[in-house]
């Protein structure tokens, strides 16, 4: 099994043009979200979900080239976050229509969390999809999505984003 593989780890010379906003706009929703990098070289997720116009999320999402995650068993995620529930979310292939889903709580300090690949369930638009959890073949996008049914600002900084 390898040690680790990198991700993304954030600098102040990132290329971020990969990282692509995706609001509730896409289905007539009003939040707004928006990523970038501060002075320190962290990644800034922020903005507010709105409700309104049967809206209520705002993600971010990587798409790589398809690559296998085969010797590796978990998400490992340095980041700093609100105090809020965000969802951590990955895709196979771009083109399936259900992302593998876990969802993890910010304290509002920096905190090192880890997500097993097991634990992450097949969902589509908020529901379970009925298949076996992600079985950590191969990884096309990694997302954050923020969506927890309430009019909220939201703010969540990412240093560091490896496979273990």
């Amino acid at each position: 099994m390898s040690e680790s593989f990198v991700l993304f780890d954030f600098s102040e010379e990132s290329n971020i043009q990969n990282w692509i906003v995706v609001n509730d706009g896409v289905m007539g929703g009003l939040s707004k979200g928006n990523f970038s990098l501060n002075d320190e070289g962290h990644a800034l997720f922020m903005g507010y979900v709105s409700l309104e116009n049967n809206g209520g999320f705002s993600s971010v999402r990587y798409n790589l080239e398809s690559k296998s995650v085969k010797d590796f068993k978990k998400i490992k995620l340095r980041l700093k976050g609100d105090g809020k529930q965000y969802q951590i979310r990955v895709k196979t292939r771009i083109s399936d229509y259900y992302s593998y889903i876990a969802y993890i709580k910010t304290n509002g300090e920096w905190q090192t969390l880890e997500i097993p690949f097991s634990d992450m369930t097949p969902s589509f638009r908020g529901y379970k999809v009925d298949l076996p959890n992600y079985p950590g073949e191969y990884l096309e996008q990694f997302a954050i999505l923020i969506g927890n049914k309430k009019k909220e600002d939201f703010e969540l900084y990412l240093d560091k984003i490896e496979l273990e």
